[in-house]
Parts: structure tokens; sequence; C-alpha cells
């Protein structure tokens, strides 16, 4: 009976708690700020954030990615939203699928955090016409981002469309929803001059329209030195931690922090090392932040055509803390973390009162927040970019690495350095150049259909107009492609003087194009990312009498940022002949004709209705390395239930698509410059994107995200349009299947972060290696353990001269675990080297 009784007690607790905790969540809330921070409830906060983008995965892969955010120490997500596919028809809405905004606000609501929702509308994001829609661009009379009534008009109607969604689904913070803060506009101050007095009207009548549409929560612009009162104006950039509000009563928020940088086809890869971050952000609280956000913390996949321009890469994986998959990235993401946990434990002085400085000598020095004048919490901060110190503060002394901070909530112990990196590192994070675990599973050649494009015109809709059109005005977006057609006729005499030989040469506003002379192909022209434009130069033969000149122009994203980015050209802008009849031969103002889009786009091809259509040819003969071509394999998935990617680096240039669905542009053929890269950047001095650079003279992208979602237990359809020449048989998909994790600590090394207790300290002095698997994978194997003197790094461990085997106390502690934590002096182990500083070095495989 008394069993019956304490069970019946405990189903009732649990109920009441677990109905608490969803009561909680629908309560209302206030948000308000003051000069020091964001006031949630009457309470100042200190808050970590970190942009997802909900279209930049799938819905199913939503929890988990913030489920992981939430654990790596997140308090809000935030994302933008993007107006050009929510609105991709004036007054036809879209809010389905990766795009359905609700569903993915109620996601981070059900996972206990807050949203910071950037609905602008205009987003930059790398993401095609910076998130406008391009229709918008077609209205007579309209100036985008400036005093003009058209384009006002269009965007307070979009701004209350979704702030009347949000309103209608109770998902601010006063109807007991998550959304505690909202932005209007974005990095506009990076442009205003350039719009004159309609940008400075702007500005006052965006932040009026905002405040308007009364969603009871803050409003900020970002990067926006006179945003009007009561907006928020906030700080983008690497380093934040000199920035001021342009008013006393507002607080400072860093709303873009940059853990690495996007990636753009053409150019190496961008990464930003933990410790400059960890910098970054603890110098940032130091000196009275309390806001702050990664850009990004999941940075996902630009899918389909949803990348910006000129030339964004598909990939947007921004070496963040979240790899491009949903992986956790180490030890970035552990290292953060635990930088966190650290400001957490001072967020009650954080709120309480301004730093007080202290200067500790050159570069170096001390912001000390006081309760009373025996409470308080302290930064250390050695700002120099090349000289370590030893500190005196308050009577004791500290060791401070060159461009570090050390975080002390008592003022006396030291629980974070941002140098001192001692989290985990991953074998298969892409800050390594190989992955250890992988299925392959090849597409022969024997297993490929493909189509031959025509060349030139191809449809009863194509036209006939005097001169080179712009690309962007004519396809209005509606495919990457134009083709430029028209004829070139020589007469017969001139031909036989002059040997038939003469030099074309095509200037272009961007992105790329493929010419052909008589239908066959003659060059192949682009530009990069920072000057889209180019010009191709080459020698052609010409037949006597007529000849046909083909130009298809492509696009690779539209532009995204800069000051009226929306009417910056593309396509073909200038043909000119050079050797027929001793002259030049201006063929730009000739009559052209035109066709939008490519043959096998309006047919349809990569649909999953014409898998079986008489259109694809088969054969043992497989047609490789020919321009403008499509390609289709069948193939069963990877067994596993995480991420597939296709390895299309055998391929040149054009777009894929899985079971229908587009994956995005491929370009391995556009390899980066060979020099500038390092496999070790070093962390200290001020980062820049061109700082850290890796795989200089490869491939800017090789490997394609394909969501397992899209997938199907049985045959899968892959579908691509080759645009340059390729071989498909070489094409092979990968799964990862497993990591290898590694962790090397010392004994001088801190316990955990987590483990401070406040008015207590450490509940144990002794560091502890901690060994984690991604969500679904345990440890199965330990590969490598050692105390003592263990050289090497992370996949190439060896023993030192001291040298104690602790395999088998790991193999107990972790085999079979998602996650293990051992201390560093485990019981009963024997000294290898008494007097020696030792140190530990496992490393450990997961799986399924």
């Amino acid at each position: 009976m008394g069993r019956m009784n304490m069970r019946t007690i405990i189903t009732l607790l649990v109920i009441l708690v677990v109905e608490g905790c969803y009561w909680e969540r629908g309560v209302s809330t206030t948000v308000t700020y003051d000069h020091k921070a964001l006031v949630i409830d009457g309470k100042r906060r200190i808050l970590q954030s970190g942009s997802i983008h909900y279209p930049r995965a799938t819905p199913d892969m939503w929890p988990g990615i913030i489920s992981k955010a939430k654990e790596g120490g997140l308090d809000v997500i935030e994302s933008y939203v993007f107006w050009n596919y929510h609105e991709p028809v004036r007054g036809q809405y879209y809010f389905e699928g990766r795009f359905d905004l609700v569903r993915f606000v109620k996601t981070v609501h059900e996972a206990g955090l807050y949203v910071h929702l950037r609905i602008g509308p205009y987003a930059c994001a790398e993401w095609n016409y910076g998130g406008f829609p391009v229709w918008l661009h077609f209205i007579p009379g309209i100036k985008f981002r400036t005093s003009n009534e058209l384009f006002k008009r269009e965007m307070k109607r979009f701004l209350k469309k979704v702030v009347n969604l949000m309103k209608d689904e109770n998902l601010f913070a006063s109807q007991g929803g998550p959304i505690i803060l909202a932005q209007v506009e974005n990095e506009y101050g990076n442009v205003e001059d350039a719009y004159g007095v309609g940008g400075k009207l702007y500005v006052k009548w965006a932040a009026e329209t905002a405040v308007s549409l009364n969603t009871t929560v803050p409003w900020v612009m970002c990067a926006q030195k006179d945003a009007p009162d009561p907006i928020i104006n906030t700080c983008n950039g690497f380093y934040c931690d000199g920035f001021t509000p342009n008013s006393p009563s507002k607080p400072a928020m860093w709303t873009e922090n940059y853990p690495g940088w996007f990636l753009a086809f053409g150019y190496p890869i961008p990464y930003r090392p933990v410790e400059d971050i960890a910098f970054a952000v603890a110098r940032f609280f130091e000196k009275g932040g309390t806001f702050q956000n990664y850009y990004m913390y999941f940075g996902g996949t630009n899918f389909g055509r949803t990348a910006g321009g000129p030339l964004i890469a598909t990939s947007y994986d921004y070496d963040a803390p979240l790899d491009e998959y949903g992986f956790i990235r180490q030890p970035k993401w552990g290292h953060l973390r635990d930088l966190h946990i650290a400001i957490k434990h001072c967020e009650d002085y954080l709120v309480e009162a301004d730093p007080s400085r202290v200067s500790l000598g050159m570069n170096l020095e001390a912001h000390v927040y006081y309760k009373t004048s025996n409470d308080c919490a302290a930064f250390l901060a050695n700002y120099d970019s090349k000289g370590d110190a030893n500190v005196t503060f308050k009577g004791n002394t500290y060791f401070l690495p060159a461009w570090s901070v050390s975080i002390l909530p008592d003022c006396k112990n030291v629980v974070f350095n941002t140098a001192k990196v001692v989290s985990q590192k991953t074998l298969d994070d892409v800050s390594f150049v190989r992955i250890t675990i992988t299925r392959k599973s090849s597409l022969a050649s024997s297993a490929w259909d493909w189509y031959k494009e025509r060349v030139g015109i191809w449809g009863s809709n194509s036209f006939t107009a005097s001169g080179l059109l712009e690309q962007i005005n004519t396809t209005k977006d509606a495919s990457d492609f134009l083709w430029y057609t028209t004829s070139v006729n020589v007469d017969e005499k001139i031909e036989r003087d002059h040997k038939n030989v003469v030099v074309l040469s095509i200037a272009s506003l961007g992105h790329a194009a493929l010419v052909f002379v008589n239908k066959r192909p003659v060059g192949f022209g682009y530009g990069n990312h920072d000057d889209a434009s180019f010009v191709l130069k080459k020698k052609i033969s010409l037949n006597p009498g007529n000849n046909t000149l083909d130009v298809l122009s492509m696009i690779v994203g539209l532009q995204n940022y800069g000051p009226w980015f929306d009417i910056q050209g593309a396509g073909v802008n200038s043909v000119v002949l050079s050797g027929l009849k001793n002259a030049k031969e201006n063929l730009s103002s000739k009559r052209w004709n035109y066709q939008v889009g490519l043959e096998g786009e309006s047919l349809g091809l990569y649909k999953v209705n014409l898998q079986n259509s008489s259109l694809w040819k088969k054969g043992n003969a497989l047609p490789t390395n020919q321009s403008l071509i499509w390609y289709k394999a069948t193939f069963l998935a990877p067994d596993g239930k995480g991420p597939v990617s296709v390895d299309l680096s055998s391929m040149g240039k054009g777009q894929a698509w899985v079971n229908g669905r587009s994956i995005g542009r491929y370009w391995p053929a556009y390899h980066s410059p060979s020099t500038g890269c390092t496999d070790n950047c070093d962390y200290r001095g001020s980062y820049n994107a061109w700082k850290c650079l890796k795989k200089c003279g490869q491939p800017t992208q090789t490997l394609y995200h394909i969501p397992r979602h899209w997938l199907h237990a049985g045959e899968n359809i892959l579908v691509l349009h080759e645009e340059i020449g390729g071989d498909p048989s070489k094409i092979s998909l990968v799964a990862r299947t497993g990591q290898e994790i590694c962790a090397s600590l010392s004994e001088a090394d801190l316990p955990p972060s987590d483990t401070w207790i406040p008015k207590v300290g450490f509940s144990s002095e002794v560091p502890q290696v901690r060994l984690t698997c991604d969500q679904g994978w345990h440890i199965a194997s330990i590969r490598f353990a050692s105390f003592g003197t263990p050289e090497g790094d992370c996949g190439a461990y060896m023993q030192g001269s001291c040298h104690a085997n602790v395999t088998s106390i790991y193999q107990q502690a972790c085999v079979g675990k998602q996650q293990c934590s051992v201390p560093l002096f485990a019981a009963n182990l024997r000294d290898p080297c008494p007097g020696v500083l030792k140190r530990v070095a496992v490393q450990a495989v997961c799986s399924v």
C-alpha cells in the first residue's frame, strides 16, 4: 500500500511538472530593454544566440539542429524571413515545406528557446536577390530601399503579412510565444549614403512602420547608427567589443558574429580558429555587451537556385559550430559551449553593474563587475597579438596567453581561458582534410541515360530584338540561362584571302557564357564573386556564306548586396569580330534572336514523371566531356539515417536534382588559386575573411548535400544538367557512417566550466577527458589512449618517452555510450613519470 501511494505521488508530481513546463511555455512574457540588456519579465538577461535559416535545412532536420544549438549553450535562434520564396508571385503566398516559417518558430519554441525574427524584408544572406522577389523589380517607377512610395507600400504589406501571421499563431512573447525580438531592414547603414536624402527618410519611415505593427517586442536595426528611437541599433562584424549604441538608453547587442565566412565558386575555403571567436565573444561581454549572435551557428545548404550572387556556392557551411549537414563541429562547438557556460556564471554580475576597467600593463587589462566591494566577477584580457604575459590581479598572479581572455566568476578563480582549447576534436570535421569513415556507392557508366541539349533557339517562344538585351530584365530570373543567337555572313572572296580565321571578342556583365560557332563550342568565359564581368577572346574559323553564332549566357545567383544592387545587370553587352574585311565588325547592334531557358528545362527532364520517357537515350557508349548534356541514373540510398552527399568532382558545371528536387548548382571545374592557404592559421591578431584559407588549387566544392528525407527506400533518381563537360561514370555517393574523435589535455588544464558552483568553486579540481559522439552514434572502440607524454595530434597520436597504457580505463568508461567523462587521474593509476607535466591523449571511433 505504501509503495502504491509513493508511485501515485511520483506520478502526480511528474504530471504537474510536465503540465507546468507546458503552461510556462505558453504564458505571457514581457520584453523590454534598458541601457544594459534585454529585460524579460522584469529581469535583465545575458543571451547567446545563433542563426539558423529554416530553408537551408529540411523540416525533419530542424529539431536535431535546434537541440544541438541548445546543448551548445544558446538561448535564442535567429533567422531571416525570405520574401522571394514566401511570395513568389505578388499576392500568392507560400509557407510550406522548408519555408514553413510557423512550424520552424514552433519547433524552436518546443525546444525551450527564444526567437529573433529578422523580417527585413531585405535579408542579404548570400541569398538570391537578397531575399527580394524579382517581380518587385518590374513594378513601373519602383526604387528599392529608399523613400519610394511604391517600394514602401509593398514592403509594409509584407511586413504586416509576417507580423500578422506570427500574431495569429500566438508566437510573440506577449502571447506566450518565443519571439522576443524583431528586425526591420538589414545593414542599411553600410549603403545609406548612396541613397542620399531618400535613404535617411527611408530609415525613419521603416522604424515608424515597424513600431506601428505593435509586435509588443523590441525592434532592432543592425549596422544602423542612425536607427531612430525606440529601435535598437546593433553591431555586425568579426569583433564588436568597441561598439557603442547610438543612445545611452539602449543595450550593446551583436547581431552577426561570423564564425567563418561564406563560400564562393573559384575561391578557397575560409575558416576561423575557435580561439579567435572565443576571444571576440569574451571581449564583447567583458566590455558590457549582453546579447551576441553567431552568424551562422548552422549554415546549411543553398538548395535549388536560392544561392545569391554572383557565384555563391551551394554549400553555406560557414565553418559554423554545426556543419552543413547538422553534425557538431569540434572543437568549435565544445569550446564555445564552455565559453557560454563561463559567461553564464557571471550573468548576475554582468547585468547588475557597468564594468570598471583596470590596466594590467601594455595591451593588458581587466574589466571588473561589482555587486559589492567584496563580491565581483572579472575578465582578464591580453589583447597583444604576439606576447604571452603574467599579470597580477587582486594579489594573485595569472598567466594570460597572447590574444586571450580569462573569465573569473568570483574575481579569483579562472574557469575558462579563450586560448586554451580542451574540447574534443573530430576528424570528420571539415577543418581536417580527410573523412575517415565513408561508404561509397558507385554509379557505373552503364547506369546512365542522357539527353543532348539543342544549341541555340529551340522553342516557339523565342523572340527577336535589336541589340544585346540585359539578361535579368529579359529572363525575370525564370531561368539561369539566356540564348543570344545571330548570324555572320562571310563573303567567299574575303574568306579565301584571309584564311577564314578571325578573333571573336565577347564582353559580358557576368556571370558566365558558353559560345558556339556553327553549333560547335569554341569557348567558355566567366567572372568571379568580386567581379562577375569578363571578356572572352577566341580565334575562330568561319565558313564562306552564313555562319551561326550562339552565346548561352549563364547567371550564377542574383546580386544580393550593395547599394542599388537590385539594378545591377548581367549578360552579354558587346560582341565584336576582328579580321573580317581588315576591320572590326561590331555585332552588338545587330538583330539577335533570344530564348529564355534551356530546352531540357522546358521539357522538365529533372522531373520524376519523365524517368522512363523515350527522350532519354541509352547505350554502352556514354558520351562524356560534352557541353549541354543531361544525365540520369538511378541508385539505392546508402544504409543509415544520416545525410548523404553526391561527389561531383568529376563534373564541370551544372545543376543537380534528386527525385525531382534541386540540390543546387555545382561547379567543381572552377578551382581556387593555388596559393594563400594554410592548415595551421595563427589565431592571434585580428581576423578577416582572407586570413585563414584552405584547399587552395582545388575545386571549391565537390560534395553536394542530399537530405536523407529526400531519399526513398527503393530506387532514387539523380539527374544532372552538365553545361561544360564532365564524366558522370566517376560520380559516387558518400554517407557518413561514423566519426573518429579525440581528446587531449594536461595536468595544467582547468576542470570543465560546467563543474563550477557559484560561491563554492569547482566540484572537482581534476581536469576531465570528455568524449561525445553525435546524436544516434555511440563509442564503438578506443583506438589510442596514453597517459604521460604522448606525441602528435588527432589522427596521428604516438606514445611518448613517458607512457601509461590507459586503454582499458577508457574502454570500460566509454565503449557503448554516446558520451563519457573520465578524470585525468584515474583511480589507482600509477604515475609513469613523477615530476613531469603529463597529459592524456585518447582517440575513439563512433558508429551507429
